[in-house]
C-alpha cells in the first residue's frame, strides 16, 4: 500500500522536525541566511515543474526567464544583491530555447551562473536553481517581524500575472516574463518591519506574514491595486504577482510607489481579517501544492 502524500503544508511541518540550521529561521521565511567575513549571505532555491507551473506547449526560454525571476524574488524580499545562481536541468525539452531564456534573464539581472546539475528526464520536465545574494542592509527582512501598529504596504498590481496566463494580451509578459522587484526590495530593506513576495495569492502571503509574525492583519479589501476590478477576488488569490508586500511603521512613507492595503494588530483569534470578516484558516486563499 503507497502511503498517503502530504500536503505541503504536511511536509514543511515533518521537514521543521529535522535539525535545523539557525540560518534557515525555522523554515518560517522563503531564503537562509549565512554570515560570512563580515557580510551576510543569502540563498534560496525555488523550482518549477511541468503541468505545474508551465504547459506542455510552453516556451522554455520564458520558462528559464521566469525560474530566475522568482528565485531572484525571494531574494529581493530581503533586500539582497544578486551574486549568482546555480541550476539543476531536466534535459529533453527543447534545450537551446531553455539556455536562450537563461542568458536573457542572467544579463537582465547581471548575475552569473555557478554552476549546477543536468539529468535526463523519463516523465515531466523540472527545473530549479539555486539563487545567492548578498544582504544590504541590516537586520535582514523577514516575514516574522511584523509588529502591531505597522501598516501594510504591497507594491504594483496584483492580477496582472492571472490576466496574461487567461490570454489577456497587454498582461502576457506578467505572466511568461515576470519582474524580480530587486531595486525595490534594497531600497525598502532598511525600514520595513516585515517583507515577502507575493507568489502565492496576496490573500495567502497575507495570512502567512500573520502567522510567521504572531500578529492579526486587517486588510482594506477595496484599498488593494488590482489589474481587474470585476475580477477582484481572483486577483487577489491566483499568485504570481511577485511584488513585495511589506509593513512600515506609522508616519514613515514607503521608499517607493507602493499601496496601503491594512494595518498590522495584536494577535486575535484568526491571522487576518478582510474588511472586517474574520478568516480562521488558509483554505482557499491562495495556491497551495497537495
Amino acid at each position: 500500500m503507497h502511503a498517503a502524500m502530504m500536503t505541503e503544508r504536511e511536509f514543511l511541518s515533518a521537514l521543521q522536525t529535522l535539525p535545523l540550521h539557525p540560518g534557515g529561521r525555522g523554515l518560517k521565511d522563503d531564503c537562509a541566511l549565512i554570515e560570512i567575513g563580515g557580510e551576510t549571505l543569502i540563498f534560496n532555491h525555488d523550482m518549477m515543474a511541468e503541468d505545474t507551473h508551465f504547459r506542455r506547449d510552453a516556451d522554455l526560454a520564458d520558462v528559464a526567464w521566469k525560474l530566475v525571476a522568482i528565485n531572484l524574488s525571494d531574494l529581493a524580499s530581503k533586500g539582497a544583491e544578486p551574486v549568482g545562481i546555480m541550476l539543476g536541468h531536466s534535459l529533453g525539452g527543447n534545450d537551446q530555447r531553455f539556455i536562450t531564456g537563461l542568458r536573457e534573464a542572467m544579463h537582465e539581472y547581471s548575475v552569473p551562473l555557478m554552476g549546477g546539475d543536468t539529468v535526463a528526464a523519463t516523465g515531466a520536465s523540472t527545473y530549479s536553481i539555486t539563487a545567492i545574494g548578498r544582504a544590504t542592509s541590516q537586520p535582514v527582512p523577514s516575514r516574522t517581524s511584523a509588529k502591531p501598529g505597522q501598516l501594510l504596504y504591497v507594491t504594483g498590481t496584483i492580477g496582472r500575472a492571472m490576466l496574461g496566463f487567461e490570454g489577456v494580451s497587454k498582461h502576457l509578459e506578467a505572466f511568461n516574463r515576470p519582474r524580480a522587484c530587486i531595486a525595490e526590495g534594497i531600497a525598502l530593506a532598511p525600514q520595513v518591519g516585515a517583507m515577502m513576495d507575493v507568489s502565492d495569492g496576496l490573500l495567502l502571503d497575507v495570512y502567512r506574514m500573520a502567522e510567521a509574525s504572531g500578529v492579526s492583519i486587517s486588510l482594506d479589501l477595496s484599498a488593494i491595486p488590482v489589474a481587474d476590478a470585476k475580477k477582484r477576488d481572483e486577483c487577489i488569490r491566483w499568485g504570481d504577482d511577485y511584488e513585495l508586500l511589506f509593513t512600515l511603521p506609522q508616519g514613515v512613507p514607503p521608499a517607493v510607489s507602493a499601496t496601503l492595503i491594512g494595518t498590522v494588530e495584536q494577535r486575535g483569534f484568526v491571522p487576518i481579517f478582510i474588511d472586517g470578516h474574520p478568516v480562521a484558516n488558509s483554505d482557499g486563499l491562495g495556491y497551495q501544492h497537495g
